[in-house]
Order: C-alpha cells, then sequence, then structure tokens
C-alpha cells in the first residue's frame, strides 16, 4: 500500500491550493480517506475524510465551507482543496487510509506555505 501525495505548494494570502493523494497497492474504493493537517510546533489535526466510493464527504466544523474532498476513482486519487487562504494554513498536509480502527497507512504529507 502506497498514498503518494503531490509536491510542496507556496500562495499567497487569498488563493487556493489543491493536494493530491494518488492511492497504490489496494482497491482503492474499499477504504476512506482522511485528511490531516500538522501547523508549525502544533500537533496533527484532523479536516475530515471522504468516502471514495461514492464521494461521501465528513468535514471538521473548523474547515466547513472552506475545504473541499473529491475523489476520481479511475485515477485512484483523493484530492483537498483549501480555499482564502491564510497565514494559519501554513501546515503540512497529509492524506491517510482509514480502517475500522484508525489510519493504518499515511502519506508522507505536502508542506503548504501560505505567505505574500
Amino acid at each position: 500500500v502506497q498514498l503518494v501525495q503531490s509536491g510542496a505548494e507556496l500562495r499567497n494570502p487569498g488563493a487556493s491550493v489543491k493536494v493530491s493523494c494518488k492511492a497504490s497497492g489496494y482497491t482503492f474504493t474499499s477504504y476512506y480517506i482522511d485528511w490531516v493537517r500538522q501547523a508549525p510546533g502544533q500537533g496533527l489535526e484532523w479536516m475530515g475524510r471522504i468516502d471514495p466510493e461514492d464521494g461521501g464527504t465528513k468535514y471538521a466544523p473548523k474547515f466547513q465551507g472552506r475545504v473541499t474532498f473529491t475523489a476520481d476513482t479511475s485515477a485512484s486519487t483523493a484530492y483537498v482543496e483549501l480555499s482564502s487562504l491564510r497565514s494559519e494554513d501554513t501546515a503540512v498536509y497529509y492524506c491517510a487510509r482509514t480502517t475500522g480502527s484508525g489510519n493504518d497507512y499515511w502519506g508522507k504529507g505536502t508542506r503548504v506555505t501560505v505567505s505574500s
């Protein structure tokens, strides 16, 4: 199982960013994908999850309305898009495969820096 994420991004405040997570080694539609971020000096923060099978999503309240999860089953790839970026969104963004007992495989993370 591998989750390969896209490369680092630098954005200006107010812009948007889209991070990808390409899955391999398992049936993509059989597991949810969680998105988690870690800001500098902070702990892990759960953003929400997507069910690639039907596109169903769940967002943490803090991110509702500003974050969009999507999945392309033909490419076995999940995406997170964050809009109206602000400096507090500077973080490493991770995707993780989700089982009934937690996250068992993680991507290596994508660093997003928001700075003018």
